[in-house]
């Protein structure tokens, strides 16, 4: 059996934590950033975790992480 493909573009949009969840960056934090308030683009900042929906496609796309 060969080995399976790691789809790049998710490699470096996802990390995996130590207990096996999947960890995303938020969006709409690229441009347009002086329409936007203070307070929401300090919330963007932070990384937050895929839901369980999604996990199973990631998991797919990310086969040795």
């Amino acid at each position: 059996m060969p080995k399976i493909k790691t789809h790049r573009g998710a490699a470096k949009r996802f990390k995996v934590t130590g207990t096996g969840k999947i960890k995303r960056s938020k969006a709409y934090k690229s441009h347009i950033l002086t329409g936007k308030p203070s307070k929401r683009t300090r919330k963007l900042r932070t990384a937050t975790l895929v839901s369980k929906t999604e996990q199973g496609n990631i998991k797919k796309l990310l086969p040795y992480m």
